[in-house]
């Protein structure tokens, strides 16, 4: 089993650093930035992460600002474009999620909770979640299950999240290959720091909530 990951994340990583180096991979990066939106199985942090590598070591352009300009853009459109389907895809299913998740008076109150608690923290929380794998499809689809505001709510907080996300993972790519010569190092050193902040920001957010909850009870 271990051997068949090991060997699974290394043809990953030669696919993804193959593409890297041709001028298409922006539209891949779009691509992979709005399917892991909507279906959280899709590496796009380890795709914009090896943008930012591929950017770094001067394998995209010539230009390796530019290139990692481009790298952003993309991963965050992409990401913007997969999220706005999550929201639409939760407004849309608004009776069937009801009949299925949240029946009767109780249901109701539960629903209305979230919506509550998605106005009240929302912006932040649509931030905090955009780092989470899984955690992004499960708050733009809640967002439009709870009927949060499109255009005026939505869109403004989720275009600073989606920015920020490719931004992180981009540079974080662009630094570690401007410090170590090897492509493929780079990559999975990028790729082993953003998870291990990922896992320490959401240990800090579980132990704040903790915190919260004691003092509230």
């Amino acid at each position: 089993m271990i051997d068949w990951a090991v060997d699974t994340f290394r043809e990953m990583e030669e696919l993804i650093l193959d593409l890297a180096t041709n001028p298409w991979f922006y539209g891949v990066l779009f691509i992979i930035a709005f399917l892991d939106s909507v279906v959280p199985i899709v590496p796009s942090e380890f795709t914009v992460i090896a943008g930012g590598v591929a950017a770094g070591a001067g394998e995209l352009l010539d230009n390796r600002i530019l290139a990692l300009s481009l790298v952003i853009v993309f991963g965050a459109l992409g990401a913007y474009a997969g999220d706005s389907m999550a929201y639409w895809l939760g407004n849309r299913s608004d009776q069937l999620v009801r009949r299925w998740f949240f029946r009767g008076e109780r249901g109701d109150q539960r629903l209305i909770s979230t919506g509550e608690q998605i106005r009240k923290r929302g912006g932040l929380l649509l931030i905090t979640a955009r780092f989470i794998p899984g955690g992004r499809t499960a708050m733009t689809f809640s967002c439009g299950l709870t009927g949060q505001p499109f255009l005026s709510w939505f869109t403004r907080w989720d275009i600073l999240a989606t920015t920020l996300w490719a931004s992180y993972a981009g540079i974080l790519g662009f630094l570690i290959a401007d410090a170590v010569s090897d492509t493929s190092q780079a990559l999975w050193i990028a790729f082993g720091l953003a998870l291990t902040i990922t896992f320490a920001v959401e240990g800090v957010r579980w132990w704040l909530e903790r915190r919260r909850d004691r003092r509230i009870a």
